[in-house]
């Protein structure tokens, strides 16, 4: 499997979803049923997804990059845990929560394969310096 091009495809995927969360944090949060504050919260989700798609386009291959996809998958199955007990679109909260599922699952398989691919979690040019 060539993990370069998927790891650049899920940069472009987090380009274009970073750039919807952006800018139409209001008509997400009335489809998932909350209420307006989380207006908020899912614009600063859409910045973290803009700067994980920049990474990844610039270094598609380094597994670290992926490896900071899967933890933002954490934080969004987590915002949405909490949106899921408060929200009144349970339905719509629980196909968000199993869009996130997918996009983790992909994540995860990039990150460990891109891992296994270079034997090293960290790119020698990103490797803490010995102490």
């Amino acid at each position: 499997m060539d993990y370069k091009k998927i790891g650049m495809g899920l940069g472009i995927f987090s380009i274009g979803l970073g750039l919807l969360e952006v800018a139409a944090p209001g008509r997400i949060a009335r489809w998932l049923g909350v209420n307006g504050a989380a207006k908020t919260i899912i614009a600063l989700f859409g910045a973290r997804e803009l700067l994980a798609g920049g990474m990844l386009l610039r270094g598609p291959a380094v597994s670290t990059n992926v490896w900071n996809r899967v933890i933002g998958d954490g934080m969004d199955a987590a915002a949405l845990g909490l949106a899921l007990t408060r929200s009144e679109r349970k339905g719509a909260v629980a196909g968000a929560l199993a869009f996130v599922g997918g996009a983790a699952l992909a994540d995860l398989l990039t990150a460990r394969g891109l891992d296994q691919e270079t034997g090293r979690t960290f790119p020698r040019s990103q490797r803490p310096a010995a102490a």
